[in-house]
């Protein structure tokens, strides 16, 4: 009997999930065995979580549910430990799981660590669970009429600031952010969602740092102390710690060196996709979205299929192509980009923008659904080189 070729798939985020259905159908004649672990049995669609710390209530989907019909095993547990030389996972503790394999998707969450007091005193969007109990917080400082400060002006920060002052009218507002919000857009895109932020009455607060957050308030670098009723922290991103603690390469944030295949520097059986990856092109490191991290996994999915019947693979490449910022339920702003990230010339704005915005956020589980019989291509050959792997 052909022994079967073990895959296991750490993490069933956007990426993993990704990775495991879209193998499971390249590779349906090849004697693979598909198994995803994952701690939480739900999906999190993380580009809404600035919905749900709104108020607003979004479809629970069961990751068994998402994976009908594919034959990869879910797996409900926490990877704790990975032993790359006897290629070994343990799982919550004391459970081992044997792989030829290994897909790291374990991803990201936002770092409340480098800021006093953020840990202890700031709320997060780290899942469904955390967005809702700021959600809890927000509503009772609403009807208080108090202040809610987001911390961070990137586009997480954007949207929970935008998403808040739409949902609660009497709800002050304050974004602080270093940089200028929508820095990364052309002139007329950021022009347009300042004006948004005016006309939903949000308060910035920009070219500023938070030096403390406390318990009802935030302190700046520049001395000054904000009221802040519940503070909303969407600035920083760490990565498990999991790949670096097991002897696989890591750069210093934590995030795998790979090659130009998307596999680990020192395990070439390990492949990593994602936020927990460090994918390199030829204009710069690759920051964790959405937007790559798809293409990641479509092509790991493939390089994976390549690899067991014995083919050869060419290198990754990819391009980003868009910057979408839903600014409320019914606008948003959309910057269309060259492949290295910098402007272009195009753009949306109004309910078109909104339109397209909230396709982009439901495009996933359509990836999902089509992935289950058809292959489905995303955008992962959109510009772009994959430079030499990195030195370890």
């Amino acid at each position: 009997m052909t022994k079967r070729h073990r895959v296991v798939v750490l993490g069933a985020g956007y990426t993993g999930m990704f990775t495991a259905i879209r193998l499971a159908r390249r590779t349906r004649r090849a004697g693979v065995e598909i198994t995803l672990v994952n701690p939480s049995g739900r999906f999190v669609e993380r580009l809404r979580m600035h919905q749900i710390a709104a108020g607003r209530e979004l479809a629970v989907r069961p990751i068994p549910e998402l994976l009908a019909g594919t034959g990869v095993t879910f797996l409900q547990g926490a990877a704790t430990a990975i032993d790359p030389e006897a290629r070994r996972i343990t799982v919550d503790g004391s459970a081992f799981l044997a792989y030829d394999t290994l897909v790291y998707a374990l991803g990201s969450s936002t770092d409340t660590g480098n800021v006093p007091g953020a840990d202890a005193h700031a709320f997060t969007l780290n899942g469904p669970e955390a967005a809702g109990r700021f959600a809890a917080r927000t509503a009772e400082v609403a009807a208080a009429g108090g202040t809610v400060t987001v911390c961070g002006g990137g586009l997480t920060g954007i949207e929970a600031a935008t998403e808040l002052a739409e949902a609660h009218p009497g709800l002050n507002v304050t974004l602080i952010s270093t940089a200028e919000p929508g820095s990364m857009m052309g002139e007329k895109a950021r022009a347009y969602l300042h004006r948004a932020l005016g006309r939903l009455g949000i308060t910035l607060e920009t070219g500023v740092r938070v030096a403390k957050v406390l318990p009802g308030a935030v302190e700046l670098a520049d001395g000054r102390t904000l009221r802040s009723d519940a503070c909303l922290w969407t600035t920083g991103v760490r990565v498990p710690p999991l790949a670096a603690d097991s002897g696989i390469a890591t750069d210093d944030r934590g995030l795998v060196l790979t090659d130009a295949t998307l596999r680990s520097v020192s395990h070439p059986q390990v492949h990593a996709v994602g936020d927990a990856a460090a994918v390199r092109m030829d204009f710069g490191l690759l920051h964790g979205s959405c937007q790559s991290g798809l293409p990641t996994a479509q092509y790991t999915a493939d390089t994976i299929a390549r690899l067991v019947r014995g083919k050869t693979v060419k290198p990754f490449r990819f391009g980003y192509f868009h910057q979408p910022v839903s600014l409320g339920r019914k606008d948003a702003v959309v910057q269309f980009t060259k492949a290295d990230f910098t402007p272009a010339g195009l753009r949306l704005t109004g309910r078109t923008a909104a339109r397209y915005k909230e396709l982009v956020s439901g495009s996933p589980l359509m990836t999902y659904r089509y992935s289950r019989h058809v292959n489905v291509t995303t955008l992962v050959s959109r510009g772009g080189r994959a430079v030499p792997e990195p030195t370890v």
